[in-house]
């Protein structure tokens, strides 16, 4: 059959349009045997095309340059349905990014805006194919056509002609072309059938069709690609945040489980919510106790954590074993957190009996079949890993011996050789497959509802995981990360993770990010990238470090010797670069252990000036002097010693020594408070150059590098926590890509500013009361009382002394103000929802915290007091939540 292809837009000189797509005509989406097409006129390219045997084409158009591709089009490919008999004439339109990009996304397609797609159109022997871009339509809408003449139904909207759903956003409607013999006006609007009338016309001037031509004796579809014309829709919601650890029902095994996020859901939807965010819920296990609660320090990107199954959708077949488990769960599932020790090991006990139970006959089943084979190249090195961590009683597998290096061929031998190596391979994922198909079906049950899963990404990845022994190469593993100093943690935060070896990951176009955010997707619409300044720069610590005060930011554009003097500062490298300890300040480390600490950690390099000793000079070295030390005394000397390593004025850099970084917020050490007024200023001007001028183009196009490929790689909403020492280029970007920011009241972006303007936020955002790294909003109102004040009288706008409890009234008025903001997003904690109530929010607030980030080993645990099933009964309260949403305008 023919087809002929017309597209109008404008090239430069030099600049040819190629259209590549799913037939060998069009290179089999191979852009190296792309298809040229040919310039009519100005901005106009044509190509015609002779296809044979195919009932659907798919394509895209790219842009050359000299045989390379300088642009593509954005989204999806076009979709083209065929008939045999007939002739094509396509006009289309370049795929431009649009403005309101997020309405393409899986969340407004799958689950706000869903609408069934048809199967196929039906055509006439004359066929005008109208093709509609119109994200706007919500479940319950459609888009119509009203037009002069009776084929258009002379603009009565009872007659009007009602388009068809395909994709993504796209509605078709066949017209019959012989009925039409002159030019005809017509209109597009969007229709409510339940409410049986237009909620919206298209902007603009009436549209016209004109006759096809009457010489063209062939059957004929000619298919007319056109945007509908909105101008901008101010779509805004609500959701609630909380971890799948946390949450509670009648049926869990002393955690939260995957099948409990179906009553959350229940919950979510009832109370005119749309958004459900979870922090990550990958296997973390290290060593089987509460150490591994830490969700952000997983030992695979891709393997969901076997904690989460919710075992009671796969009872067991013996009765009385079944019993004595539920009896174990019920126990713990009564107390107030988390016991993870007890509940990781409960869990194993009851997979392994189930697995004996049915195992050989999932594992025979077409459809675990499927899921290993999609998986097997993640999969299989985690069902290794993980046999291999427990054999030698070790995550850290350079301590594995022959098995220290990844070897696939190596690992295949050994599990067919080993006794029980087969039976804890087959174990490990057929616990995954049961994962897998119980977070798929609450992601369709989500759907189902109007609701979303909005998932969590982390930054790092743990030294001790499948990926770190897997593919090395892509990371470095003589580093560790973390983040400067802020308002969560005065040293700084070591995570301890290695950081990214970007040149070796862009050498395949970041193809294991891209495998990453594709496996999310199998899960969630929509995810947060933690830490989402790591993709400009990340802060790199050296591994002799415990704190986080003698990172850098890395990749960065480090200072020369010159540089530093053309600063007007002279630069002593000794005095500048190694801890600066002085006599007269050691009284403020080490009180009245001052004289021991000089005696026994330190020895004299000049009057007054001393150097540690060789077995203390790192903090690692320290920590390991110190370990297993509880007392008040040992942690004083500790944490003193800690402190003087960090006394530094600048850091060697680790890629050149002979450059350097000045040490962050070294304006609060003794070694800056001993140099002269000149040498400050001058200090301070570089400092302020570095840290907020000099990198500001470097880091935007180091994220520019990553980020849209990543971001485009699947449908889902990009949402980034962009908390912390944001460099000027950081808004810019996010804005250009558009990834909604993190928005937070008690943690302003802008100088100067105690508390963000809730009015101002950005619409591309999310904004919250709290999150997981922060006191909820109970706790933190017992914090500081003259930051309380402020917020009480300044932001509240309440007159006299602030109430020493936060009441619900307060709780009310805060969430209240959240949900007003202009951020497309409003997702608070449920313990900030549950503020509000004076029957349903927790006695202690304290007990309500998740993390506390200045606490290197916290232990996640949080529990909500209440269960999910007696929180769907509290009418009272959900009214209450669903009235808030609603006078927002957060309900659709």
């Amino acid at each position: 059959m023919k087809i002929i292809l017309s597209l109008d837009y404008n090239t430069v000189w030099g600049q040819t349009i190629y259209i590549c797509g799913s037939t060998p005509e069009l290179g089999n989406w191979d852009e190296g045997f792309a298809k040229s097409m040919t310039c009519i006129a100005p901005s106009k390219w044509q190509i015609e095309l002779e296809v044979k045997d195919i009932s659907e084409l798919k394509y895209y158009y790219i842009v050359k340059e000299s045989g390379k591709t300088v642009r593509r089009e954005w989204g999806n490919p076009h979709t083209l349905t065929l008939a045999t008999d007939k002739k094509f004439i396509v006009e289309d339109i370049w795929q431009e990014i649009p403005q309101q990009k997020f309405l393409y996304t899986s969340c407004f397609t799958n689950s706000f805006f869903h609408h069934n797609p048809v199967s196929k159109s039906k055509y006439y022997n004359k066929t005008i194919l109208l093709q509609i871009i119109c994200p706007y339509a919500k479940k319950g809408q459609e888009l119509i056509l009203c037009g002069d003449s009776k084929v258009f139904g002379n603009w009565q909207l009872q007659d009007a002609l009602h388009f068809t759903p395909l994709e993504d956003g796209i509605w078709l409607l066949t017209i019959n072309a012989s009925q039409i013999k002159s030019t005809l006006e017509y209109k597009l609007a969007i229709y409510d059938a339940n409410e049986k009338k237009i909620v919206h016309w298209e902007n603009g001037n009436n549209r016209s069709i004109n006759p096809l031509s009457i010489e063209d004796k062939e059957d004929i579809v000619n298919v007319q690609t056109l945007e509908y014309r909105y101008g901008w829709m101010n779509w805004r919601a609500a959701g609630v945040s909380i971890p799948v650890f946390s949450l509670r029902s009648d049926n869990s095994f002393g955690i939260g489980e995957f099948s409990d996020i179906k009553k959350l859901i229940d919950w979510t939807s009832k109370t005119g919510q749309k958004v459900i965010q979870i922090l990550p819920i990958n296997d973390t296990t290290i060593t089987y106790t509460w150490t591994d609660s830490y969700p952000y320090n997983a030992i695979s990107i891709y393997a969901l954590h076997p904690i989460y199954l919710g075992l009671n959708e796969y009872p067991l077949k013996d009765q009385k074993l079944y019993n004595k488990y539920q009896k174990e769960a019920g126990e713990l599932n009564t107390l107030a957190n988390v016991d993870y020790d007890k509940v990781i090991i409960l869990k194993w006990k009851y997979l392994t009996d189930l697995f004996a139970e049915c195992g050989n006959d999932i594992l025979k089943s077409k459809e675990y079949t499927e899921f290993y084979k999609k998986n097997e190249e993640w999969l299989f090195p985690y069902a290794c890993f993980s046999y291999l961590r427990d054999k030698h009683k070790t995550a850290n597998y350079s301590l594995w011996k022959a098995n220290s290096v990844y070897n696939e061929s190596k690992l295949k031998k050994l599990i067919d050789t080993e006794d029980g190596a087969k039976t804890c391979i087959d174990l490990l994922c057929f616990t995954q497959f049961l994962l897998h198909k119980q977070l798929v079906e609450v992601k369709e049950y989500a759907h189902t509802n109007g609701v979303i899963l909005k998932g969590d990404i982390p930054i790092g990845i743990s030294r001790d995981s499948v990926e770190a022994w897997v593919e090395p190469h892509l990371f470095n593993l003589d580093v560790q990360t973390g983040a400067p100093p802020d308002d969560f943690s005065v040293n700084g935060q070591n995570w301890g993770f290695p950081t990214y070896n970007w040149d070796e990951m862009a050498k395949d176009g970041y193809q294991w990010w891209i495998k990453r955010f594709r496996k999310m997707a199998d899960y969630f619409d929509a995810y947060r990238i933690d830490h989402i300044l790591g993709f400009f720069r990340i802060w790199e610590i050296p591994l002799s470090s415990v704190q986080g005060l003698l990172g850098y930011f890395s990749p960065a554009l480090p200072l020369s010797i010159d540089e530093i003097h053309s600063s007007g500062m002279w630069f002593d490298e000794y005095r500048m670069t190694q801890p600066y300890i002085h006599d007269s300040f050691l009284g403020d480390f080490f009180g009245e252990y001052s004289q021991e600490v000089i005696g026994k950690y330190m020895h004299p390099i000049a009057w007054q000036r001393f150097e540690l000793n060789e077995d203390c000079n790192t903090q690692v070295k320290i920590k390991k002097l110190f370990a297993g030390k509880t007392d008040e005394k040992s942690l004083r000397i500790r944490d003193g010693l800690y402190g003087l390593c960090n006394e530094v004025l600048f850091i060697h850099d680790k890629r050149d020594p002979s450059k350097y970084h000045p040490r962050i917020t070294a304006q609060y050490t003794y070694t800056y408070c001993d140099l002269d007024d000149n040498t400050k200023a001058a200090f301070n001007r570089l400092y302020d150059d570095f840290f907020y001028h000099r990198h500001s183009q470097f880091w935007r196009e180091e994220a520019m590098k990553k980020l849209p490929t990543l971001i485009s790689s699947t449908s889902m909403l990009v949402c980034g926590e962009d908390l912390g020492m944001i460099p000027a280029c950081v808004p810019s970007v996010m804005h250009e890509l558009q990834i909604l920011s993190l928005e937070i009241e008690r943690m302003p972006k802008e100088k100067n500013l105690l508390f963000e303007r809730l009015s101002n936020l950005p619409y591309l955002s999310v904004c919250t009361t709290s999150t997981h790294d922060m006191a909820p909003i109970r706790a933190w109102w017992n914090e500081d009382r003259n930051t309380i004040q402020q917020y009480y009288n300044q932001v509240l706008w309440k007159v006299g002394a602030a109430p020493e409890d936060c009441t619900t009234e307060i709780c009310k008025q805060i969430v209240n103000n959240h949900l007003n903001s202009p951020s497309m997003l409003a997702i608070l904690p449920l313990q900030d929802w549950l503020s509000i109530d004076s029957k349903l929010r927790r006695e202690n607030p304290d007990d309500e915290r998740i993390n506390i980030p200045s606490i290197p080993q916290h232990y996640w645990c949080y529990r909500m007091h209440l269960t999910l099933e007696d929180l769907l009964k509290a009418d009272e309260f959900n009214n209450q939540v669903k009235t808030r949403v609603e006078s927002s305008d957060r309900i659709l």
